[in-house]
């Protein structure tokens, strides 16, 4: 009498219980990049580049030049090199310049001293650092890529632009007034 008809609720399957170990699915990106380690006992002196990235626990003198690849300095880490990268990251010390193409972070425990042009720049709380920041995009593409300049032999006559020769001579007019001998303009008097 008191006992519910069982046909009317389906039976729900038994629960399945499965081991309770997590599992591990890796970023694949982070799989298929490569990177090196320079062990904290190395000590490199010279140009640094490559095509995979880099971590950096023992010291480089010199260069490091991986424009399309992250660059960290790790917390062993002292470099005294300019330092080109796609992301960088300071735990250590630097001593030099860092270009980012994308951007750059001085960790709490990270030491710069120089300079940091990227389009954008993390200086965490507790870091260290001393040189100036340039964050436009247009000048970090320029400074990313360095100049070689060509010396001129002296006595070489520089060509002026077109601009230049306009401006140019409307300058040196107010120059030679400047620097000729005062002249008053005043008659002589009559006699």
């Amino acid at each position: 009498m008191w006992k519910k008809n069982d046909s009317q609720y389906p039976q729900q399957p038994e629960p399945v219980h499965q081991p309770s170990v997590p599992i591990h699915n890796p970023n694949p990106v982070e799989q298929l990049r490569e990177r090196a380690i320079i062990g904290s006992s190395i000590l490199i002196k010279g140009d640094v580049s490559g095509e995979e990235d880099l971590v950096v626990q023992g010291q480089v003198e010199g260069r490091i030049e991986l424009r399309q690849h992250n660059v960290t300095v790790g917390k062993n880490g002292r470099v005294k090199a300019d330092i080109w990268g796609k992301i960088i990251s300071v735990e250590g010390e630097v001593i030099g310049n860092i270009y980012g193409e994308e951007k750059i972070v001085i960790r709490s425990s990270g030491v710069l001293h120089g300079n940091i042009t990227a389009p954008r720049v993390t200086l965490e709380d507790g870091s260290k650092f001393k040189g100036s920041i340039d964050m436009d995009s247009r000048q970090a593409e320029k400074a990313a890529v360095p100049v070689v300049r060509e010396s001129k032999p002296e006595g070489e006559l520089l060509r002026k632009t077109q601009l230049e020769s306009q401006v140019e001579p409307k300058k040196e007019e107010e120059f030679k007034k400047a620097s000729m001998p005062y002249k008053p303009n005043v008659a002589a008097p009559r006699t």
